[in-house]
């Protein structure tokens, strides 16, 4: 098998699972071949922001076995956000015949070991035909996929942001939905026109703690101490950032997860600590940070080989591809339970 990088997301693979809900139910749903949606314009996931979706990764091991890691995360994750969307919640078996059963029809679509993963895209969107402003009575649940690699090639230059906000107490910030992603656009499209890769979004009160990272969790290695900012209704509950904290607790790593601020963050820079920074994320696994800029003024980060976030890095994707032994039952072996 040869496996050449594509850009991330650029190519679907030819399967996709569908399931229907409609009379106040799902459907048993079926493994398809991957093709367009036929929907009316009416259909109105177009018009209220009924979208949630999940993502994660499949790895082939050494052995060729398939390993999905830590699907029932995204499981419960995925059901979280359709409740916050007021959409109908997805039955356990429904959830594991689209993810697992179509990755063992995909098998041939996951990279060789160590050369990439194959990505899964689960979403459901409204789709009832009608322009009234009120809750849909139809939906659709599929599961798509691609093959993919590293999601970034570079470390990345970040802005604080302090104009725009992400989300705020009692909204959807927590939720895995559509309108959270489109409302971030705007001000990465202008922190990118200044020449950053990223922002990192501050709190909508006081634009002073820092929340996520663009389409990610984030932390700081403050010289030995691993921080990171709180789960909360403006936080996604991040899959990745839950391994990683467990990750650094087995290591003995101290471990701060709790309200961190901009001026902390300035006075440890200012002190000349070692300051490690990164986004934590399903796609990139962990992408380190070159640079903060904060207020206009540039900081550099430690991004050294030997740096704290690659070993927790390496330790993360060694489990995910099989090549370190997973003491946590992260993985879910696909044939396993393609054959019970």
């Amino acid at each position: 098998m040869t496996f050449q990088a594509k850009p991330f997301g650029s190519s679907p693979a030819p399967l996709m699972y569908v399931a229907k809900y409609e009379n106040d139910g799902w459907d048993n749903g079926t493994i398809e071949p991957f093709t367009d949606l036929v929907l009316s314009p009416f259909a109105m996931c177009f018009h209220y922001g009924q979208t949630v979706f999940e993502g994660l990764k499949a790895y082939r091991s050494a052995d060729d076995q398939i390993l999905v890691f830590r699907q029932q995360e995204n499981f419960l994750r995925m059901n979280k956000s359709l409740e916050r969307m007021a959409m109908p919640t997805l039955p356990q078996k429904l959830w594991e015949e689209g993810i697992l059963s179509l990755i063992s029809n995909l098998r041939d679509e996951v990279p060789p070991h160590g050369e990439g993963s194959l990505y899964i895209r689960p979403f459901a969107i409204a789709t009832q035909p009608k322009l009234g402003v009120e809750l849909s009575d139809e939906y659709l649940f599929l599961v798509t996929a691609c093959q993919v690699g590293a999601y970034y090639d570079k470390n990345l230059k970040v802005k604080v942001e302090k104009e725009f906000t992400r989300a705020a107490p009692g909204g959807a910030g927590s939720a895995k939905c559509g309108g959270n992603y489109g409302s971030a656009f705007y001000p990465f499209k202008k922190a990118k026109a200044e020449g950053f890769d990223q922002i990192l979004w501050t709190d909508s009160k006081s634009h002073e703690f820092f929340e996520e990272s663009g389409t990610m969790n984030f932390g700081f290695f403050i010289e030995d101490t691993f921080i990171t900012p709180p789960a909360s209704d403006t936080i996604l509950d991040g899959i990745t950032r839950k391994s990683i904290i467990e990750l650094a607790r087995d290591k003995g790593y101290k471990i701060e997860v709790r309200p961190f601020s901009v001026t902390e963050l300035k006075e440890s820079f200012s002190k000349g600590l070692k300051i490690e920074a990164f986004g934590l994320g399903t796609a990139a696994v962990i992408a380190p940070f070159e640079s903060i800029s904060i207020d206009g003024i540039n900081y550099a980060c430690y991004c050294a080989p030997d740096a704290q976030m690659f070993t927790l890095k390496n330790e993360l994707k060694g489990i995910q591809e099989g090549k370190v032994f997973d003491k946590h039952g992260w993985n879910t072996i696909v044939e396993k339970f393609v054959e019970a």
